[in-house]
């Protein structure tokens, strides 16, 4: 029998037609898209090359500062101990040894002994902790004899580290600010702002009143003549006699060394105020309180910080902390 031819069924000429219309504009469309991309690598090719970032760092168009400002407002050391850094070699900038008076913009890579430093640039409210300083404790981070320090009293920092505002000798206690900017630190000691100290000094026995003038006068001392500001008799019982005393400098072991020039031996010494900072009657010895943004940017000479959310917990009192010695 003969086979039966299968008849492939005819395709409706608008079918047709549809299919090959579509196939074209597929066409035209990626003419165009090639257009397209060989004008726009054209482009790139004919514009200027882009400067290379220095380092890792975005650049947020703040002006350059010198490197030992900017190492110190980190915590790391003082400006001073930097600039020794710089002449032993033991900074790099972008891996090039450090020259003095350099300066650094947000983009640089900063090493010290090869470890990479974290830089902040802006301003950045400083954190200021007020410390109420025990008899029995030294302003040291490390202490030959094994001493207890106030170090080891203070909360542990993420980044850079805490820098003592002026020291208090082993048997003095009182106010002791500490920072971790070191601009800050370099402002409130620095000699040239002249910061009024402030201590509530017990004598055994009575000043006379030519010893009163003498001490605020000027009174010799082996590394030069000194005086205080003001000094005020506050009473006392007995042979102990309690006065209050100001002087802008703080050479060491400056008050009792004058009070030991005039014939009088000081029992108990406690600094009550530093600069326009005043100890607060509720901190106790051994406590620290940090103090509020606010107030630590107006310290430094900043601009008050923005408003945060948690910032519906101002106006309540700092609160006090006591850290046990680590």
């Amino acid at each position: 029998m003969p086979r039966k031819s299968k008849r492939t069924p005819l395709r409706q000429p608008d079918e047709d037609s549809r299919r090959t219309r579509r196939r074209i504009a597929r066409r035209g469309e990626n003419r165009e898209a090639e257009t397209e991309t060989e004008a726009e690598a054209k482009m790139a090719a004919a514009a200027p090359p882009r400067p290379p970032r220095r380092g890792r760092g975005k650049d947020t168009g703040e002006e350059p500062e010198r490197l030992q400002k900017a190492l110190a407002r980190t915590g790391l050391a003082s400006r001073r101990q930097i600039e020794a850094w710089v002449e032993e070699g033991r900074i790099l900038v972008n891996d090039q040894p450090a020259g003095p008076g350099q300066k650094i913009g947000s983009g640089d890579r900063v090493k010290l002994n090869g470890r990479l430093v974290p830089l902040r640039f802006g301003a950045r409210p400083p954190r200021v902790l007020l410390y109420h300083k025990p008899e029995g404790e030294i302003v040291s981070r490390h202490d030959p004899e094994g001493r207890p320090t106030v170090f080891e009293r203070l909360p542990i920092l993420r980044r850079g580290r805490w820098l003592a505002i002026g020291r208090l000798d082993f048997n003095t206690s009182g106010l002791l600010l500490f920072t971790d900017d070191g601009g800050l630190a370099n402002r409130l000691m620095h000699p040239r702002y002249e910061l009024e100290r402030e201590y509530a000094v017990r004598l055994l026995g009575e000043l006379s009143g030519e010893q009163i003038q003498s001490l605020t006068t000027g009174i010799v001392l082996k590394d030069g003549i000194a005086r205080f500001n003001t000094l005020r008799p506050e009473g006392g019982e007995g042979v102990n006699r309690w006065y209050r005393v100001t002087l802008s400098e703080g050479r060491n072991r400056e008050v009792r060394r004058m009070f030991e020039a005039a014939g009088l031996t000081v029992s108990r010494l406690m600094r009550v105020r530093y600069g326009p900072v005043e100890l607060p009657p509720r901190l106790k010895r051994g406590m620290w309180m940090e103090m509020p943004a606010a107030e630590a940017c107006a310290l430094a000479g900043l601009p008050p910080p923005k408003e945060e959310k948690h910032d519906r917990d101002r106006g309540r009192a700092p609160k006090l902390r006591r850290t046990i010695r680590r």
